[in-house]
């Protein structure tokens, strides 16, 4: 299995150590917390325990493959850059591995979706298809964006549209969710982002370049609170007027303090983010 490891490491890993590779090659901690929040918004919608025990199921099936797409895809790259923590790089999976889980969780991302319904189905497989766009193809190009507003703002959709009687989402939750899928993306990109310019990676966050992501990864997650305090029952009032003061000051300082601090932005981008997630959980429900 080792011969069709493009990172050209040829290492045969034993059983506990494929298992380990597998469990750090699928981005465990964007695949957890996306699976953790659309279950959250399954329970805030209304669902019941079942169905959102399929929703989680759904969403991990689909992180996971689009994870392990990600690093079988990015293998050669990542050795290239010397990315020794990447799995495959390292020789602790193969990325024949790699790429079969990958298929594997994609294959059984099908009927666990369509047990929520045709509509819900059609609105996690977009998703999960403009990620596997994103790792295949558009990584590389203006588009890059694309692939995680599409990915973010679906999942709102799959959310609400598995109801009984299949319920449309309203177009705030959906229109920020998207927003902070653009926000992740830049976010995501900015600690690698020499790295990439180096192997010729040239999405749209790499043509802002280090500075021009720092100054812009605030403003979609941002863009976002406002959106969502907007959307509120009766109104923003104070309440959501602070909020999103609060949200554009630490945006901005952190953007401020990427001069001197360089993971600052990033930083701040995130807890915007945060709260932006308890907002849209909020919103769901509404």
């Amino acid at each position: 299995m080792a011969s069709d490891d493009p990172s050209g490491v040829a290492a045969v890993p034993a059983p506990s150590g494929a298992v380990g590779g597998l469990v750090r090659a699928c981005h465990p901690l964007p695949t957890a917390a996306v699976t953790l929040l659309a279950t959250a918004l399954s329970v805030r919608a209304g669902r019941s325990g079942a169905g959102c025990a399929l929703v989680a199921g759904a969403v991990l099936a689909g992180q996971l493959s689009v994870g392990w797409c990600n690093d079988a895809v990015d293998a050669r790259r990542d050795a290239a850059a010397g990315r020794r923590h990447k799995p495959v790089v390292s020789g602790a999976v193969s990325s024949g591995t790699v790429r079969s889980a990958a298929v594997t969780a994609l294959v059984l991302c099908v009927p666990l979706s369509l047990a929520s319904g045709l509509w819900a189905t059609a609105a996690h497989l977009t998703g999960v298809g403009a990620a596997w766009a994103y790792n295949l193809r558009l990584k590389a190009g203006a588009w890059s964006w694309l692939p995680y507003a599409v990915g973010f703002g679906c999942l709102p959709a799959f959310v609400t549209l598995g109801l009984p009687g299949h319920p449309g989402p309203r177009w705030q939750p959906v229109v920020a969710a998207a927003l902070l899928g653009v926000g992740a993306h830049l976010a995501n990109v900015l600690p690698d982002v020499e790295d990439d310019l180096r192997a010729g990676v040239r999405g749209w966050p790499q043509r802002l370049g280090p500075a021009g992501i720092r100054l812009l990864a605030p403003v979609p997650v941002v863009a976002a609170s406002a959106l969502l305090v907007q959307a509120m029952p009766g109104g923003p009032g104070r309440y959501g007027a602070l909020t999103v003061a609060l949200a554009a000051l630490v945006a901005g300082g952190g953007a401020l303090l990427g001069r001197v601090r360089p993971r600052a932005p990033f930083l701040a981008t995130i807890a915007v983010a945060a709260a932006d997630v308890v907002l849209l959980f909020r919103g769901v429900g509404g």
